[in-house]
């Protein structure tokens, strides 16, 4: 254990040191900065290309209101670079009033690390979950896969509302499932072990996605930084941070951070991750020797928080990424990967980002059926999952969707169930091949690109002539839409820019949406997949999410007369669409009768959800349930489920 400290004393001073090289070869370019900043009076500065990117971002994401663009744009010509630095400024300056709501989901996904050794655990720096099942942190905290078996993790090692420490949650790592370390860009990403209940901590803590594109900060512009500095309890660093200057690999930044920050996620005022968290840069003498806060010089005995700190240091996530992206992985690994999300793909390669049909195995992955005899025998749970699920193992996606169901009944103060009492038909793999295989339609791409059309109209996409009604707003409005939502004309853009999804996944669930509802052959190879692994007597719950909402529909049209729907419970559906209900086997928004109680739920940041509620076109006799999901995950399963309210109309029926 000794040999690994000093293994990882000597990375992190190496990488002190290193900053504080760039840091002094760039004094020119922060001399720059601070001449703008006295031109413009403006602490928001950065080059055209930055402001632009950033510009877009806070506008098509609702962050800065047009009313405030036509305000604002008055106080300069609105094709200027002055007006967007501007809309930047006024979005750093007021905040939503769920801006701390906001920050605290993203902290839950912070954890502590800490190596363990002879039964005494030294914290040593910190962690985030980035998936349900990775967690990102520095080179120098975990350089080895040795050294990432001999930490644990700990989540909620913070005081509660009352200031009184919670009880921690502790995780093991597991590198030989997956573990990559850069020592240039010092980060590492290693999978956390499942809980005791072989649940991922993602499911229980959530995640904080990264993403690729521009346009996530610009120079002058405030950070937030969340850890544990020098191992305490967890903190979290507002407003007294922000962006001195961008380089090609990381970002300098003034912030009050402590070396035990090291593998702080940084994020931007809407609490996306743009940086990792990796050095600090240390006052020094004429002759290079640190100085302590007192001016006197530093000794290593004093401890590095006796150090003045200048500046800090973090790598930047779109570096990172494609750092990641361009390595090799196998199969399992790949599949851990890909739970990053498409946000995570750079956009240049964001076309191939999804596996081509050819990518299916050979021989297709079959469902599973629930366990005899439970629920008494006398009712069956089933899981009809959506699109993108092939080469996915159907245990692990029941256990997920089981875990999200089991935090809600938690909540709820209801009883947990089993994963193997539920039945998961899985036609992830058949959906795929039946698409790879089929032969051209009479309609071609015409149902997918009306799909787009509806759900780009219903998310408020402008058309071309919906400009304010007065005619100096028309005008600087258009012309500022000239300058930055001209680029945003692309429906998938505006929908994806509306939500918490990337548009090349958004197009995916709707050209899948359309294929099965296009070609008969689709349809029906999906509805014998199912019905294989499906219950044939008896009462039935069936909880549906995206997709499979739809296939669902046509479900009921096919399973036995001898089996009672209970309850139905749709989930992030596109039931509501025009598009989508025209097309089923019932030919159009007509209520099953042998559908006892339904359940929709629905977030109104899911773009796939765009028709909810369903009331509006399937008529009053269901309940549609209107839920808050973290806007990054907006159309996940496993956040639908885990609301007491969702959850208790399942167990309630359960029990029943």
């Amino acid at each position: 254990m000794d040999t690994e400290s000093e293994v990882r004393s000597t990375a992190r001073h190496e990488q002190m040191d290193a900053a504080s090289q760039r840091f002094d070869d760039t004094e020119a370019q922060r001399d720059e900065v601070t001449r703008l900043r006295a031109v413009t009076e403006s602490d928001v500065v950065d080059t055209k290309e930055q402001i632009l990117a950033r510009a877009d971002r806070l506008l098509v994401t609702g962050e800065v209101p047009a009313q405030a663009v036509i305000e604002l744009g008055r106080q300069d010509p609105v094709d200027s670079i002055r007006s967007l630095e501007r809309v930047i400024g006024f979005a750093n300056e007021l905040q939503a009033a769920n801006f701390l709501t906001r920050g605290a989901r993203a902290a839950a996904a912070v954890a502590r690390i800490s190596l363990a050794d002879n039964g005494r655990e030294v914290p040593m720096g910190t962690g985030s979950m980035v998936s349900p099942q990775l967690l990102l942190t520095n080179n120098h905290v975990l350089p080895t896969r040795g050294a990432a078996e001999s930490v644990v993790i700990e989540f909620r090692a913070e005081v509660d509302i009352d200031n009184v420490p919670n009880p921690t949650v502790r995780y093991r790592l597991a590198p030989d499932d997956f573990f990559v370390t850069d020592k240039h860009l010092d980060y590492t990403v290693v999978r956390v072990a499942p809980g005791p209940d072989g649940v991922a901590p993602g499911a229980t803590f959530g995640w904080n996605p990264l993403i690729a594109k521009s346009g996530k900060i610009v120079i002058g512009e405030a950070m937030n930084i969340v850890g544990h500095p020098s191992g305490r309890l967890k903190e979290i660093s507002i407003r007294h941070n922000r962006l001195d200057l961008q380089l090609d690999d990381f970002l300098h930044y003034a912030s009050d951070t402590e070396p035990g920050n090291s593998g702080s996620p940084v994020f931007n005022d809407q609490w996306e991750i743009v940086a990792l968290h990796h050095a600090g840069v240390p006052k020094k003498d004429d002759k290079g020797r640190v100085l302590r806060k007192d001016g006197k010089l530093w000794q290593s005995g004093d401890g590095d928080d006796a150090i003045d700190w200048i500046a800090n240091e973090g790598v930047r996530v779109s570096v990172l990424l494609h750092d990641l992206g361009s390595r090799q992985f196998d199969s399992a690994q790949r599949a851990l990967l890909d739970e990053l999300g498409l946000a995570a793909v750079a956009p240049r390669e964001a076309a191939t980002a999804l596996p081509p049909p050819s990518s299916v195995a050979e021989s297709l992955v079959r469902g599973l059926r629930g366990r005899s005899g439970a629920f008494g025998g006398r009712r069956s749970v089933l899981f009809l999952h959506g699109r993108g699920q092939q080469g996915r193992d159907p245990v692990e996606l029941r256990r997920n969707w089981t875990a999200g169901l089991n935090k809600g009944l938690t909540l709820a103060g209801l009883s947990p169930i089993d994963p193997a009492d539920v039945y998961f038909p899985f036609y992830g793999d058949q959906l795929v091949e039946s698409m790879d295989t089929r032969e051209a339609v009479d309609s071609g791409p015409a149902l997918y690109e009306s799909l787009v059309a509806e759900a780009a109209r219903r998310a408020g996409m402008p058309d071309a002539g919906d400009l304010p009604a007065d005619p100096q707003a028309r005008e600087l409005f258009g012309g500022f839409g000239a300058v930055v939502l001209g680029r945003l004309r692309d429906q998938l853009s505006w929908i994806a820019a509306r939500s918490g999804l990337d548009s090349a996944l958004i197009g995916a669930i709707f050209k899948d949406v359309a294929a099965y509802l296009d070609d008969e052959r689709v349809r029906k190879s999906v509805l014998d997949t199912v019905l294989v692994d499906a219950p044939t007597e008896g009462e039935l719950i069936l909880v549906s999410h995206s997709l499979g909402t739809v296939v669902a529909m046509d479900l009921l049209t096919q399973l036995p007369r001898e089996l009672n729907v209970r309850l139905l419970v749709t989930a992030g559906s596109p039931l509501g669409m025009d598009g989508v209900h025209r097309k089923l086997l019932t030919g159009g928004p007509s209520r099953p009768e042998r559908v006892g109680e339904w359940l929709n739920t629905w977030y109104a940041g899911d773009p796939i959800a765009i028709g909810c509620p369903l009331r509006q076109a399937w008529g009053p006799d269901l309940r549609d349930l209107p839920v808050e999901n973290p806007k990054e995950r907006a159309h996940d399963i496993a956040e639908y489920l885990a609301h007491a309210a969702v959850a208790a109309t399942i167990g309630h029926t359960l029990s029943a």
